[in-house]
């Protein structure tokens, strides 16, 4: 039997709104969804694995409050969707940002939902650049929020989300919206939370959105951006790091056994 709770779920992320599948509700909820739970992997460098069973990632996510990375938040989000009425699915991505399409492979998740006849793409769990709203599926036009702005464009015949980085449209995914299974999702998580050389096993990833805007972390690095300006700073230690963490991401956590390879020094 799961978990699941829906009126759990929307205490978590202080939702009172209605229960409807509408435009506005998903805008408003994917918001909420994101500015209360943060995107992390810490449980991949404390050595605990990544359980992406609903059952297992409402405990995590939702009971514990912790945040969690793609196939977790994907995997929550797509079943409080359900839940509220929506036709939504979940799709795999090829994370392009920083690799060509032809090294990346299919490891990320997002969601599609169709909403009186248009087709709109929410992708909670990306990270730094993600966008807090919905993103109309049609190739072409900005959907700015605050500094945000993103867009879709077709390349390979493919769906390419892209957004604005330093003033410069960045390609961050590429996806066929081919339906996702739930086996692909497994092997898509164990590849990227025990493969040598993921990211996901050589990084520390953190990202909160905060009253002011967001905190982004890559291992020592700190990124504070409120608005249009971003101080950074480094982390002097584990100390700094689980301060932060308490602060910024709500989450008060023993990071003694933490290991992050690319930082060997980390006292």
């Amino acid at each position: 039997m799961t978990v699941f709770n829906l009126d759990t779920y929307l205490a978590r992320i202080g939702w009172t709104g209605p229960r409807v599948p509408t435009l506005d509700t998903l805008e408003v909820l994917t918001r909420a969804h994101m500015s209360a739970i943060p995107f992390e992997n810490l449980d991949v460098l404390l050595g605990r694995g990544v359980a992406v069973d609903l059952d297992s990632i409402f405990a995590k996510l939702v009971l514990a409050r912790r945040g969690g990375y793609c196939f977790e938040h994907a995997t929550l989000f797509h079943a409080v969707l359900t839940e509220f009425g929506f036709d939504a699915r979940t799709h795999a991505a090829r994370v392009v940002m920083i690799v060509p399409r032809a090294e990346a492979a299919r490891t990320h998740m997002l969601i599609s939902a169709d909403i009186d006849g248009r087709s709109v793409v929410v992708d909670p769990g990306f990270g730094g650049h993600g966008p807090l709203v919905p993103v109309p599926l049609i190739a072409g036009p900005d959907v700015r929020d605050g500094t945000d702005r993103h867009r879709f464009i077709r390349e390979h015949d493919e769906w390419v989300l892209q957004a604005d980085i330093g003033g410069t449209m960045v390609s961050l995914w590429t996806t066929t919206l081919e339906p996702l299974q739930p086996v692909d999702v497994l092997m898509a998580n164990h590849f990227v939370s025990t493969f040598p050389e993921s990211p996901f096993v050589n990084r520390l990833m953190l990202r909160a959105i905060t009253a002011e805007g967001r905190t982004s972390v890559m291992n020592r690095d700190v990124t504070v951006r409120r608005g249009a300006e971003a101080t950074k700073y480094q982390l002097a230690d584990r100390a700094a790091l689980r301060s932060l963490l308490a602060r910024d991401f709500g989450i008060d956590l023993d990071v003694a056994t933490l290991r992050v390879p690319s930082v060997p020094d980390w006292s």
